[in-house]
């Protein structure tokens, strides 16, 4: 009895002197706890350069395409390239590619379809060969054109609603604009971000939102941007036109989806005239049909 008395003692001792010592050296020990959490995210988040968070292949195509074009690029007129200039910008400026790249990489596609073409030793597939190779790249840019307008469409309700309640909670119009970037990703918002960029390196918040508009290139988000600048220029609450704004955008968003169900009939009906009635005729006629050649 006398040992367990002694050996609760001293657990009881020891306790306390682990109390007292952790106890005096707490401030010291938060602060290194914090030094060394600090420690850690700066070498977490190291530093990578912008050339380098593209990939490799990308980096790879684009140096080759920029040698090239330095090469052809007085054989390019500026008209065109300025016209395919606008048409990536709304594209979003796939793989890096400008004007300039486009064109070189569109012709050197042509070159390759017409020396495949003429491989085959028939005139005829010459000239397909090679009108494929003129018109599949600029189809490949409006179809890229197309899917990236659609995004935008999908997510401008919800990206006008989140803006619209950040204003009506009291936020600023750019800090309620940096939470919609923040929080819906996509293409709407990576071209807002940059107009946030722009504007925080001193440019006027107009000529940034006119930018947007004419890199997007859609109706919507221009009748959206053309409303917040005349309301800034006319003193009218923002917040007011932000919620008539998000609701002209969700009713246009729901006459587009009328619109594609109203079209579904049309479009469905040549695959059934192609595909399935004649497999129904098969089906109801044939039997009949059969009997009919017995009977003859």
């Amino acid at each position: 009895m006398e040992y367990v008395i002694i050996g609760l003692f001293s657990v009881m001792v020891s306790a306390l002197v682990l109390a007292n010592l952790l106890n005096f050296n707490r401030d010291r020990i938060i602060i290194h706890e914090r030094l060394n959490t600090y420690t850690r995210r700066e070498e977490k988040e190291a530093y990578i350069p912008p050339e380098l968070q593209v990939s490799f292949k990308i980096r790879v195509v684009n140096r080759l395409i920029s040698s090239l074009s330095g090469v052809f690029r007085r054989l390019i007129p500026n008209n065109e390239k300025e016209s395919y200039d606008a048409r990536l910008r709304t594209a979003g400026n796939p793989y890096g590619l400008n004007g300039d790249s486009y064109l070189v990489l569109k012709y050197a596609v042509f070159t390759l379809s017409v020396i495949i073409g003429g491989l085959t030793g028939s005139i005829t597939n010459l000239l397909l060969f090679g009108a494929a190779g003129l018109i599949l790249p600029d189809l490949w840019l409006k179809a890229v054109a197309s899917q990236r307008e659609a995004e935008v469409l999908k997510s401008l309700p919800n990206f006008l609603d989140l803006l619209n309640i950040s204003v009506q909670a009291g936020l600023g119009f750019d800090a309620a604009l940096q939470r919609a970037v923040e929080k819906y990703p996509g293409a709407l918002s990576s071209e807002f971000g940059k107009a946030m960029q722009e504007m925080n390196m001193g440019k006027p918040r107009r000529e940034a939102l006119k930018d947007v508009a004419e890199r997007l290139n859609v109706s919507e988000v221009t009748i959206f941007i053309t409303a917040m600048i005349q309301a800034e220029l006319l003193g009218v609450s923002i917040g007011n036109v932000l919620q008539i704004q998000s609701q002209q955008a969700r009713e246009s968003r729901r006459m587009q989806a009328e619109e594609k169900a109203m079209q579904a009939p049309v479009k469905m009906l040549l695959p059934l005239v192609t595909f399935i009635f004649p497999v129904l005729f098969i089906i109801l006629l044939g039997p009949a049909f059969i009997k009919l050649m017995e009977t003859l």
